[in-house]
């Protein structure tokens, strides 16, 4: 056999399959560049959602804190920071990019809660100004029940002593009475019926004037005693009341108070964050 030379055909079939090839290479090539396109768009909107949705859990999970204990005011100031924080990291994202309306809500939402925050500060710190006044106001009710208590127990003392010298002295002027009835029926040299008679309206003059002067005693000191009486009312009163106010002052100081003021707020910057979202 002999050499056979390749013929003008095969050269011809050689270059079309060449041409299909370079072709289909560049259909994949542009295809494979719409789909990258794709991907890193989708990939893009991807990861913008998730700044959205990390941004709105964080603002929820502060908006439902709870502080442990009181003074909750003590807590203000962190959580401040934490809103603000949770804030500037979602603002600086390169791909946020935030407009005037966001900034415009997003700054009406923390000035107001700011405001809100410090009127609670204040009122917090009247609340433990008066709570420690109770321990003075306690101080001087336990002293005034004691005045009121001794000058009772006095007052009681004398009216006892007084009531007392009074019987004594009408048991007296029954006695006495009684001696002049003796006469009457008796024989007593020296005394005349004019005497008797005279010594029993002076007797009988007496022990009404004793027994007066017994009821008006016993009314003096009824009297006394509710002037006393009185007098530990009118100096107790303005004590009870600040212990009505100690209270309902524990009762404040014990309850998280800006818990809703901290909600609405926290309410208030993820609408923001959602509208923006919309926007974009």
């Amino acid at each position: 056999m002999g050499y056979r030379p390749r013929t003008q055909s095969s050269k011809k079939i050689s270059r079309e399959y060449k041409k299909t090839f370079q072709k289909k290479k560049q259909t994949n090539k542009r295809s494979n560049i719409h789909d990258t396109k794709q991907n890193w768009e989708e990939k893009t909107v991807s990861s913008q959602q998730q700044i959205f949705e990390i941004t709105l859990k964080r603002l929820h999970t502060l908006g439902n804190q709870k502080f442990g204990s009181s003074p909750f005011s003590e807590h203000f100031d962190r959580w401040l920071l934490n809103v603000e924080a949770v804030l500037n990291e979602f603002e600086t994202q390169p791909k946020v990019n935030v407009d005037e309306q966001f900034t415009k809500e997003r700054n009406q939402a923390v000035a107001a809660v700011k405001l809100q925050l410090e009127n609670r500060r204040q009122q917090e710190t009247s609340l433990e100004v008066q709570i420690n006044d109770v321990s003075n106001a306690k101080n001087r009710l336990q002293q005034i029940k004691k005045e009121y208590l001794t000058k009772t127990l006095v007052l009681k003392s004398q009216k006892i002593t007084a009531v007392k010298r009074l019987n004594k002295e009408l048991e007296a002027l029954k006695k006495e009475q009684y001696q002049i009835v003796k006469m009457k029926t008796g024989f007593f040299r020296g005394i005349t019926k004019k005497e008797r008679e005279q010594r029993e309206n002076l007797t009988m003059q007496h022990h009404s004037d004793k027994q007066q002067e017994l009821e008006v005693t016993v009314l003096d000191f009824k009297e006394k005693q509710k002037q006393l009486r009185e007098e530990y009312e009118k100096k107790c009163t303005p004590l009870l009341e600040e212990l009505k106010v100690f209270q309902k002052c524990t009762k404040e100081m014990d309850e998280d108070n800006s818990l809703e003021e901290r909600w609405f707020a926290c309410e208030a910057l993820s609408d923001a964050v959602n509208n923006f979202f919309q926007r974009k």
